[in-house]
C-alpha cells in the first residue's frame, strides 16, 4: 500500500492511508489477531459473518426486486 506526500501535508496523506487501511479490512484483521481465537470460537464468529452478509444481500435484493 503506498501514499504519496504533497506539499510536506502529512496530516491529510495519513488520513488517506487509514481509509485505505480500513477499506482492506486491515483494522479488522488486528483486531482478530490480537489475542488467540480457539477453533470452535472462529468457527462461530465466521458463521455469524457469514449469516449478516446473506442477510444484507437479502434485504438489498427485497428492495430491488421485491422478493
Amino acid at each position: 500500500m503506498e501514499v504519496t506526500v504533497n506539499s510536506n501535508d502529512v496530516d491529510h496523506a495519513l488520513r488517506i492511508l487509514k481509509k485505505k487501511m480500513q477499506r482492506e479490512g486491515i483494522y479488522k484483521d488486528m483486531k482478530i489477531h490480537r489475542h488467540f481465537e480457539k477453533p470452535s470460537e472462529k468457527k462461530a464468529r465466521k458463521r455469524v459473518e457469514s449469516l449478516r452478509r446473506a442477510r444484507k444481500v437479502h434485504q438489498k435484493r427485497f428492495a430491488r426486486d421485491g422478493y
